[in-house]
């Protein structure tokens, strides 16, 4: 008997990985509060643009109230901001055997073993980027050679429960297992506060970040925040990306900074065309995850004692929008001091 699977939180990323699979013969369902999302999956199928061609891939799509029976296994892709809601609501279709792995940006583990427990909550890290391109449609827009997911569990051992989830998402892409959950969960927050925070805090692109001086250096100099704190915290950064160190971003000097700035033309070379997620939800006037990212940074460096003024101006710019400023530009460049 297959496993039953539910994507729940089927926005770009669900998408994709719900097409790729359901294509494969899983069992499936893609999960989404988006009615209308729903309803084009299910007349037209799934569709992905950009850097994958797939057209009208038959899935099967329902609305939360739709959930029905026990699901073995539960991809989680909805915003954090809905977590407590969204997690208690899924309590009746999951048993003791069910596993839900959380692929959610920022450090969200903690908050969803708290509903769940720790030992049916596995971490996931994407490393790869997509924007929703309308109802039944995603945009990938990352070469499908770097389509890896990193993931592990609470306890950092490998179990049935990791493997099961490892053996889902093979379906649509690269996965590795790491055991050590919380290290490559805040190298992973280092590739979203750094190039989505800019995106956000300027309303671009990360080609637009990454071609401007300026906005590369503090890009560059958020990192530099983080892995301060992080290693206040003692926390070891892990190596997401193949053959990329990123404590290369720990710079001090002038000569330092521009290899920092270099690595990160090189590394975020392969993720122009993107939009950070948070800006995708800025866009559409709903709030983002801002807290969950640079501001869970901020939070940490107060905690230990590490200054982090340049994620603090990002979390203000973001937060500044949502309190009725007007749209970021690339203009809120000089709101940083640096």
């Amino acid at each position: 008997m297959k496993e039953r699977v539910a994507i729940l939180g089927a926005g770009s990323l669900g998408t994709i990985i719900g097409a790729i699979a359901s294509q494969k013969g899983a069992d499936c369902v893609l999960v989404d509060a988006n009615a209308e999302h729903v309803k084009a999956l299910n007349k037209n199928g799934a569709t992905v643009t950009g850097k994958m061609d797939l057209k009208n891939i038959s899935v099967k799509a329902i609305t939360p109230n739709e959930m029905e029976g026990i699901y073995d296994t539960v991809i989680l892709l909805t915003k954090q901001t809905a977590n407590k809601v969204v997690l208690n609501n899924l309590l009746p279709y999951i048993n003791e055997n069910s596993v839900v792995a959380t692929l959610q940006n920022g450090i969200p583990e903690e908050s969803v073993a708290a509903i769940v427990g720790r030992e049916r909550t596995v971490g996931g890290a994407v490393g790869w980027g997509a924007g929703w391109a309308g109802p039944g449609i995603s945009e990938l827009y990352t070469d499908q050679k770097f389509m890896i997911i990193e993931i592990g569990n609470m306890h950092n051992e490998v179990d049935e429960k990791l493997q099961r989830v490892e053996n889902f998402l093979k379906l649509a892409g690269g996965v590795t297992i790491n055991t050590n959950l919380v290290g490559f969960r805040w190298a992973k927050l280092l590739m979203n506060a750094t190039m989505s925070g800019m995106s956000a805090a300027l309303g671009c692109t990360f080609g637009d970040v990454l071609d401007d001086d300026k906005a590369v250096k503090c890009a560059a100099t958020i990192a530099k925040e983080l892995i301060k704190t992080a290693r206040k915290k003692g926390i070891t950064l892990e190596e997401i990306v193949p053959g990329k160190d990123f404590y290369t971003l720990e710079f001090e000097g002038e000569k330092e900074l521009n290899t920092a700035i270099e690595f990160m033309r090189d590394v975020w070379s392969v993720h122009r065309p993107q939009k950070a997620s948070m800006l995708q939800d800025m866009e559409k006037g709903i709030p983002c995850e801002i807290s969950y990212i640079n501001g869970l940074v901020c939070d940490t460096g107060a905690e230990q004692g590490v200054p982090t003024p340049i994620n603090q101006v990002v979390v203000d710019i973001v937060k500044a929008f949502e309190g009725g400023e007007p749209f970021p530009t690339m203009a809120n460049l000089a709101k940083f001091k640096i």
